[in-house]
């Protein structure tokens, strides 16, 4: 417990409820400043386009693929999106199908909810990766979390990042379920020790998706987190962006406290599977 502790403290006072909502609401003003085609043909480069259904198959999912591959040629001044995300079991199918310069990102551990063996999450995010996933998204462990079983929580992250070998790891925090300020930094913070590559906001599936205060504590700490160790760690939005607005917001926020060498595909991403529409018919 004292190294998790010991870390937590590395990074100096906690974010008061209130300074967080008055510092966001500054730089949620000016979103109009960057609400200009080529942001936009940048926010779409950063989608990971999203089937996360119940009633996915291989067929529908081959059809989704397909339409990335058919962007390629549609729209020359605007780059691809970054990743599709997919179900684990579906990966073999997008990399069949899949001929854009795309990368494949599946979910895992037990994703939504993480309540399953260790064992389970490790040879999920295993066989994703062999099947031939570029990227794994996966959930904290919630309830650790609330526990305090911060070694637990950390060992489990720290197990999925092996059996991702050269995967990027992405860590869910579930942030409108940890809800407090204080909940988000620590859980950014842990996540980070352990070896996440990625902080995402949200699963949007039970719980509150993505919010700007959420996006600006994970900021704020992976800006502490690269001050103190130099690394760049990257950050995925999702949960609830569906408008060409709500990604300008969100990447304000990025650019106005991590800046511009985090405006790039490799350390910002959109979780969304209707974004696309909205952002094509705004640029």
């Amino acid at each position: 417990m004292n190294k998790y502790i010991e870390t937590l403290k590395d990074f100096g006072p906690e974010l008061t409820e209130e300074d967080v909502r008055k510092k966001t609401n500054e730089i949620i003003n000016k979103w109009q400043e960057n609400n200009n085609p080529e942001v936009l043909k940048f926010l779409y480069s950063c989608i990971d386009l999203t089937s996360l259904n119940t009633e996915d198959n291989k067929e529908t999912i081959w059809r989704f693929t397909e339409k990335v591959n058919d962007f390629e040629g549609e729209r020359p001044d605007i780059q691809n999106v970054a990743a599709i995300c997919v179900f684990p079991n579906f990966v073999s199918t997008v990399k069949e199908a899949l001929t854009a310069n795309v990368k494949i990102a599946a979910t895992a551990a037990g994703f939504p909810s993480s309540q399953t063996f260790i064992e389970v999450k490790i040879a999920e995010v295993a066989l994703a990766v062999s099947e031939g996933a570029d990227e794994i998204d996966i959930v904290l462990n919630v309830g650790a979390f609330f526990e305090e079983n911060f070694d637990e929580l950390c060992s489990e992250i720290e197990e999925i990042k092996d059996a991702c070998k050269e995967a990027t790891l992405k860590v869910i925090l579930e942030t409108g379920l940890l809800k407090t300020a204080s909940n988000i930094r620590k859980a950014t913070i842990l996540s980070i020790f352990s070896g996440a590559n990625f902080i995402k906001t949200s699963t949007g599936k039970v719980y509150p998706g993505a919010n700007p205060e959420a996006v600006y504590v994970i900021c704020r700490t992976i800006k502490d987190y690269y001050r103190i160790h130099r690394r760049k760690i990257g950050i995925k939005v999702s949960g609830g962006v569906r408008t060409a607005e709500d990604a300008v917001k969100y990447y304000t926020i990025v650019k106005e406290i991590l800046g511009k060498d985090w405006l790039t595909p490799e350390f910002f991403r959109i979780g969304a599977s209707n974004l696309t529409k909205d952002l094509l018919e705004k640029i």
